[in-house]
C-alpha cells in the first residue's frame, strides 16, 4: 500500500513532466479464466476501442482473487491502492476509476475511499472516480434496455429469475427499484432474487406459483459467470437455485453468461466514463470528483 505524508500538498508543477491519461478499470475478478476474459476483458476491451486517448489499466478489489490468480495461474493482478501508485510512477497525470460493480455497495465504497486519499494527496492533476452500473434512473433503463437483448420469449407459464449478488448493505435496495423498473416496461414474467441479500429465492417461489409458472429460466445479474453462478444457481447441490426449483416441480433452463458479455450493459459503464470527463473538462465538483 502507498505510504501517504500527512498534510503533504503537491503543486502544480509536480505534474508538469507527466503527459498520461488512463482509466483504471476496476472489478471484484475472478478465478474462473474463462470469465476474466470473456467478462471483465471485453468490458475493457470496449472501454479502450472508446477512449482511445487513455491507456486502460486494471484492478480488483478481492485480495482472494488476486492470490489464487497468481498462485493457480501465474497471472499477475494489481488491487486498486498497487494499480494507482504504479500509475503514479508511470506518469499519469489524469485517472479516471471506472468501477464494474453493480450497485454502490461496500466495494464502491472501498475504491472510493482510496480514490479520495489520492486526490488529498494531490497525488494525480486529476483523478476521478466513475459510478456503477446502477446509480441513477437511467442507468436502471439502461440496464433493463440491455437485458432485453438476452431474454427469451416469454410465452404464458414462463418465467425469467435473474441471481443479482446481494450485500447486507442499504444499497442492497437497488434490486428492488430494478425490479420496478422490469414492470415499468411490462416485463413482469422477470423476477429478481439475491444470493446474499433481499429477496431470497425463498421469496420469489410463492409469487412464481401464484402466478402460474411452469418454467424459470435462471439468469445471473453478475459482471461474470463466478461461483455464485456456477454453483448456487445452476449448481447440482441440494440448495442450489435449480435444484429447489426442480423440487417444487418447475421446468428450469440456465443462462450462463455474465453481463460483462452484454456490449448493451457495457456501454453503462462506457457512458458512466464519459460524464467524468465532461466533468473533468467542465471543472464541476461533485461527490464523484475528487479533483
Amino acid at each position: 500500500m502507498r505510504e501517504f505524508r500527512k498534510g503533504a500538498k503537491r503543486k502544480k508543477y509536480m505534474y508538469k513532466k507527466r503527459l498520461k491519461k488512463g482509466i483504471l478499470v476496476v472489478s471484484f475478478g475472478t478465478t474462473h479464466t474463462d470469465a476474466l476474459e470473456s467478462c471483465i476483458g471485453s468490458c475493457e476491451d470496449r472501454i479502450r476501442r472508446a477512449y482511445a486517448g487513455y491507456e486502460v489499466r486494471r484492478a480488483f478489489t478481492s485480495g482472494i482473487v488476486i492470490k489464487r490468480l497468481k498462485q493457480n495461474y501465474g497471472m499477475e493482478a494489481d488491487g486498486v491502492d498497487d494499480a494507482l501508485a504504479k500509475m503514479e510512477r508511470d506518469g499519469f497525470y489524469e485517472v479516471i476509476v471506472q468501477p464494474l460493480h453493480i450497485i454502490p455497495g461496500i466495494e464502491y465504497e472501498d475504491v472510493k475511499k482510496t480514490v479520495q486519499r489520492y486526490s488529498e494527496e494531490r497525488v494525480f492533476e486529476k483523478i476521478v472516480l466513475g459510478k456503477p452500473a446502477l446509480y441513477c434512473g437511467d442507468d436502471y433503463t439502461a440496464a433493463v434496455d440491455a437485458l432485453k437483448g438476452q431474454l427469451p420469449d416469454l410465452e404464458s407459464g414462463y418465467a425469467v429469475l435473474l441471481m443479482a449478488h446481494g450485500t447486507s448493505h442499504f444499497t442492497n435496495a437497488c434490486f428492488c427499484q430494478l425490479q420496478l423498473a422490469l414492470q415499468y416496461n411490462k416485463l413482469d414474467s422477470v423476477y429478481v432474487a439475491t444470493a446474499e441479500g433481499y429477496p431470497t429465492i425463498g421469496d420469489i417461489v410463492p409469487l412464481l406459483k401464484s402466478r402460474g409458472i411452469s418454467r424459470v429460466t435462471l439468469m445471473p445479474f453478475m459482471l461474470v459467470v463466478g461461483d455464485h453462478a456456477v454453483n448456487d444457481m445452476a449448481g447440482e447441490g441440494v440448495d442450489s437455485w435449480s435444484s429447489i426449483l426442480r423440487r417444487e416441480g418447475y421446468a428450469v433452463d440456465t443462462y450462463m453468461h455474465g453481463l460483462g458479455e452484454n456490449t448493451a450493459f457495457q456501454d453503462i459503464y462506457v457512458e458512466h466514463i464519459k460524464d467524468c470527463i465532461d466533468m473533468l473538462n467542465s471543472n464541476v465538483r461533485d461527490i464523484h470528483n475528487y479533483r
